[in-house]
């Protein structure tokens, strides 16, 4: 065999291999493929092993995995002009491979930055208070506004949370104040009904004690019995007090009386 020939036979099977190379596409389990020919879609190859033409057929993978995409903190004035950073999270998911490709060029770009502009634009609508407290309602309202604008995309966006949300520092003080301020209002409402409670057993002890004036007897004996408890050197009789005081003015009174008429029978002298 001749040496042209040798070398021709040698390309030959080279451009074959190169071509048989080229013509060969595995499309994985979690993948569809686009096929172009000549510019035009074709149709959507499913996962397995395709042949495509060399150098007129174009198949493109587009993976059909949820992907998770962080959205970068935003500072947001939320409506009460309060200026805080938001960061947050979204998944999304292409459910429609060809849409995908046609009608946007880059899926992960146009979600990252339309996510950004709609987490600003929900936040800007709502207080503080219903930034921190209100999330799911909020998470809800980026995600339905996400998915109507990416439905033209053939893509789907599953989930959107808030991830982090940064307040300034002054803010953050007002609010542990006003927390500390809601607690010990807690406490003398809580205090103040326990006074109430307990004025009011102390009145009905009262009146029981003041229909059973043994009663109250038997308590000074309970509170002996407590007192002894220590062995104290000192013991005290409890005994009642407007009653002592009473006693104590009736006894006044009556020497009082005793002494007034030794005084009037005392003799006058005469002057000199």
């Amino acid at each position: 065999m001749e040496p042209i020939t040798l070398t021709v036979l040698i390309v030959v099977i080279l451009v074959l291999l190169i071509a048989a190379r080229m013509s060969i596409r595995v499309v994985r389990q979690y993948q569809q493929g686009v096929l172009f020919r000549l510019g035009r879609v074709i149709g959507v190859r499913m996962p397995g092993l395709r042949f495509i033409i060399p150098l007129i057929d174009r198949l493109p993978l587009v993976s059909l995995r949820i992907v998770t995409m962080p959205i970068q903190s935003q500072g947001i004035i939320t409506q009460d002009n309060v200026s805080v950073d938001i960061s947050a999270v979204a998944y999304y998911r292409v459910v429609d491979a060809v849409k995908s490709v046609v009608a946007i060029e880059n899926v992960a770009a146009a979600i990252d930055q339309i996510a950004q502009t709609t987490l600003r634009k929900v936040v800007g609508r709502h207080t503080l208070d219903q930034t921190l407290s209100e999330t799911e309602r909020i998470n809800g309202d980026i995600r339905q506004i996400l998915d109507v604008l990416t439905t033209d995309w053939g893509v789907e966006v599953t989930l959107v949370e808030l991830k982090d949300i940064q307040l300034p520092e002054a803010m953050k003080r007002a609010m542990a104040k006003q927390a500390e301020a809601e607690r010990e209002k807690r406490a003398k409402i809580i205090a103040a009904e326990g006074e109430a409670i307990s004025a009011a057993a102390l009145g009905q002890a009262s009146d029981t004690m003041m229909a059973h004036p043994l009663a109250l007897q038997l308590r000074n004996l309970q509170s002996l019995v407590e007192i002894g408890v220590d062995k104290n050197t000192t013991v005290v009789f409890p005994a009642p007090l407007m009653s002592t005081i009473g006693e104590l003015s009736a006894f006044l009174a009556r020497e009082s009386q005793a002494a007034s008429p030794t005084d009037a029978k005392a003799p006058i002298k005469p002057a000199a």
